[in-house]
């Protein structure tokens, strides 16, 4: 409780109600608290308990929160992932802070997002340790950069429509349009790149050589292009062919992507 003045819901409820559901301070969220105040705390009859393990069922839990936190980002929580799998509001946040390390503007249990999350998704969470990742761990971006863990009409939670279009949002040169478009580039990034590390620069799921050979199993053999295999023997494909997201050079399209 010490704490609990300091966050922003404290503030509002403690000393700036703005209504007569918030001058009930504690009651708000926990319920009628007479026989718990009477029984000197060791009672605690139909008051809404938030903590792991607590009698009160998860759905009351939430359903207390959703009294004030019920629009914007919360409007898909029903039927989302999390709510499917009884996730409590209270296994990403902490309303009553315990030290100044826990975040105080989004009252998160842990001082860092990616912390929070990785108590679930623990396979993302160790793929951002890959060598090539995006800037999550240097607190440049947030996992709620790409997702919304409350809820969305899109699949695995993204923030927009598709992959693709989550990803122009920061990658924006990568959409064109084109004169000459690599199909796959169109059809989705996830073809060729893993969003959440990779051992491999830019990335990339596999090896650059790999990447293109999903492909093109047949290119570069003496009967097709007149080179052979000693021409391109030591080099990567994006040695030559580095417009490969699109190309607007005349001669693209026969030479996919040359520069």
């Amino acid at each position: 409780m010490k704490n609990l003045g300091k966050t922003t819901m404290g503030r509002i409820f403690l000393k700036h109600p703005r209504s007569a559901m918030e001058e009930m301070a504690c009651e708000t969220c926990h319920g009628p608290g007479e026989d718990h105040a009477n029984s000197e705390g060791s009672e605690f009859g139909e008051m809404i308990r938030f903590q792991k393990g607590a009698p009160t069922p998860v759905e009351k839990q939430n359903t207390a929160c959703f009294q004030c936190h019920e629009k914007k980002k919360l409007l898909f929580w029903s039927g989302s992932p999390h709510e499917g799998r009884d996730v409590a509001c209270i296994s990403c946040h902490k309303v009553h802070p315990e030290s100044d390390g826990i975040s105080n503007r989004y009252l998160l249990a842990k001082p860092m997002q990616t912390e929070v999350c990785g108590q679930c998704h623990k396979q993302q969470a160790a793929q951002q340790m890959r060598f090539s990742h995006h800037p999550l761990r240097e607190e440049k971006m947030q996992c709620s950069s790409c997702h919304n863990p409350h809820g969305t009409s899109s699949a695995k939670l993204l923030k927009a429509n598709s992959i693709n279009d989550l990803c122009y949002g920061c990658h924006m040169e990568k959409r064109g349009p084109f004169l000459f478009e690599h199909p796959p580039v169109m059809e989705e990034c996830s073809n060729c790149h893993t969003a959440h590390g990779s051992n491999y620069p830019r990335l990339l799921k596999v090896p650059v050589f790999r990447v293109c050979r999903q492909c093109h199993i047949n290119f570069h053999s003496l009967d097709t292009t007149g080179l052979s295999p000693g021409h391109v023997a030591g080099r990567l494909c994006t040695d030559c062919h580095t417009n490969i997201h699109g190309s607007n050079h005349p001669t693209g399209r026969g030479r996919l992507f040359l520069r």
